[in-house]
């Protein structure tokens, strides 16, 4: 029961909070300089958007690349959201990377500057 009111209480609060439209910003980038041939991280964040129904997906070649982790949804007191998403990945020459971030019903592709 308690949970139950818990919950009321949260979607209340949600409903009564400025829920005017916040698109998200977006950075993609890698753990390390981007090197052809070496190990790497690509990431993935997403920031300060409203409301939180928001996804990302890693991109190869305009392909989802597998087994990418992805942090626990969070905000700010303003309720604007960020996430993150990450994978291991080894560039080559030729290969595009970047992630699609889908917000309510706005999709939109970010590319990976290795800065080589």
């Amino acid at each position: 029961m308690k949970f139950v009111l818990c919950l009321a209480a949260l979607a209340a609060f949600y409903c009564s909070v400025d829920s005017k439209e916040s698109p998200p910003k977006v950075q993609v980038y890698s753990f390390k300089p981007g090197e052809f041939g070496k190990e790497n991280q690509l990431i993935c964040h997403v920031s300060d958007f409203h409301p939180p129904d928001l996804s990302i997906q890693l991109l190869k070649d305009g392909e989802e690349i597998p087994n990418a982790k992805q942090s626990d949804l969070a905000f700010k007191d303003n309720w604007h959201f960020h996430l993150t998403k990450t994978v291991p990945f080894t560039p080559k020459d030729g290969e595009n990377y970047g992630c699609r971030v889908t917000h309510g019903m706005t999709v939109k592709n970010y590319a990976w500057e290795p800065n080589m």
